[in-house]
């Protein structure tokens, strides 16, 4: 479990390092994004990756790990869209948002310490597509959710979806880190 929580910061830092980036050259603008539109980007990037795992030709020369990277900051966004709210106008700096990035990875880390407990590192013995498909059924959930305004019977929130989504695509780049060593 130590490697894993190594491995796990490690990514962090990659998709905070970009975070903060992104931050500096556009500022807040995502904080105009509602919930469904967040949930459509990780979408996109989700089923990107799915297409480059099935197609052998690639016409845009960029990988699955940009497209991960990708799901998990916009998945953090929408954690913090979920405890904010959604503006018309920025209203964060890049301090502000950065301690609230921390906040949500923070949470999320310990979800998937708790998990892992309980799951024994399953995760490490899945394959990346297998952890691709995963992200995708988690999506297609939170759209239903989403499309039933919020209110689940017994299922947990859509939270929670962000997190796992969150989870499997580090545990995605922990695999993609360990197949280039």
């Amino acid at each position: 479990m130590k490697d894993t929580s190594k491995q796990y910061d490690a990514i962090v830092t990659e998709c905070r390092s970009l975070f903060v980036n992104k931050m500096t050259d556009y500022g807040a603008a995502w904080r105009i994004l509602r919930l469904p539109s967040l949930t459509d980007q990780i979408f996109i990037k989700a089923q990107r990756i799915r297409q480059l795992q099935e197609n052998a030709v690639r016409k845009v020369d960029e990988g699955e790990k940009s497209e991960f990277i990708g799901i998990i900051n916009y998945s953090v966004m929408a954690l913090i869209q979920l405890e904010l709210g959604i503006v018309d106008q920025p209203d964060l700096s890049t301090q502000e948002s950065v301690e609230l990035y921390d906040k949500h990875v923070s949470i999320t880390k310990e979800l998937m310490q708790n998990k892992n407990h309980d799951y024994g590192e399953a995760w490490r013995d899945m394959r990346i597509s297998s952890l691709t498909d995963l992200i995708l059924q988690k999506l297609l959930r939170v759209k239903q959710i989403e499309d039933n305004k919020g209110k689940t019977i017994v299922s947990e929130g859509i939270d929670a979806n962000y997190q796992d989504m969150i989870n499997y695509a580090i545990f995605a780049l922990i695999h993609h880190s360990e197949l280039e060593s």
